[in-house]
């Protein structure tokens, strides 16, 4: 049995800790004006990736799909900010890649191409505004965001669905229900905010999402019985949950043996560059102290 000792609790604990007092201190010191509140777009371009079985260590360490997405902020002040956005993304990984030998040994991988849509909140280190002479400012954010996600496994070049496989029994007399493809999760996350031009900024930032399935990747608990998914499901089903290279029970199969760690949940994590315009006035050249006139 392989266990599983990676950073995804420690990540989450640390990641809340940090933002939590920080959040509650900026809302309860801000001060509004009129001349504080703005609204933009943006248009977001990066990339997207996960901690989980296959890749259970390393950030950035799958491999790299582009990932696009759209926001709206509404800023009631130059430090407070509520935030939409709605983000595609699309993960890929497999043990092959892994330096691991018991990782490299189960043999599988999988893809996710999935959608995101989130309502976040977040707070500025410095005062910051698109047009004003705030230029600069660094950010944390955290929200509630909801998944629909689709895992496919590659067998013999070709991309197969997962979930209806249910390829660890899920859907069988031995198994569990089948797991949902979509549900909530917690975005936590680092950013930089900086101004263009007079209605265009850029805004760069990395954040991860608290998940609640250990099913991101379709690998969470043990091997079922080959037979069973051939029986009632079918012999793809079979094969595409165990694709290991070399069998460790003397009955040739894995059946009962661990093929995932069910008590770590995934975590999957976008990096995001975002061209924001601001779309309720333009700039002027008549400032009031660092306030831009109506």
């Amino acid at each position: 049995m392989k266990p599983f000792t990676d950073p995804r609790k420690m990540t989450t604990v640390r990641a809340f800790l940090v933002l939590i007092p920080l959040l509650y201190c900026f809302a309860v010191s801000a001060q509004v004006s009129k001349y504080d509140k703005s609204k933009e777009i943006g248009m977001m371009a990066g990339t997207s990736y996960y901690i989980g079985e296959v890749n259970p260590y390393k950030h950035f360490g799958t491999r790299l799909h582009p990932g696009f997405g759209l926001s709206f902020r509404n800023n009631f002040s130059r430090r407070w900010t509520a935030k939409v956005s709605a983000l595609y993304g699309h993960i890929e990984a497999w043990d092959s890649d892994s330096k691991d030998p018991w990782i490299r040994n189960r043999n599988l991988n999988f893809k996710n191409q999935f959608f995101e849509g989130s309502v976040q909140a977040e707070l500025n280190f410095f005062d910051y505004q698109i047009g004003s002479d705030d230029n600069l400012s660094p950010y944390l954010f955290t929200g509630l965001a909801y998944y629909g996600m689709n895992p496919q496994g590659n067998l013999n070049g070709l991309w197969r669905p997962l979930q209806p496989a249910g390829t660890e029994g899920q859907g069988t007399s031995e198994g569990t229900p089948l797991y949902k493809n979509n549900g909530f999760a917690i975005p936590v996350g680092v950013g930089v905010k900086a101004n263009l031009f007079t209605i265009l900024g850029v805004s760069l930032e990395w954040g991860l999402r608290r998940t609640w399935t250990d099913y991101f990747d379709d690998i969470s608990g043990s091997y079922i019985n080959p037979n069973i998914l051939e029986d009632e499901k079918s012999r793809l089903s079979a094969r595409l949950s165990d694709q290991s290279l070399v069998k460790e029970r003397a009955d040739g199969t894995n059946a009962g043996l661990q093929r995932g760690d069910p008590g770590k949940k995934d975590l999957y994590f976008f990096m995001m560059l975002s061209l924001n315009i601001r779309i309720d006035e333009k700039a002027t050249s008549c400032w009031e102290g660092h306030r831009i006139s109506p």
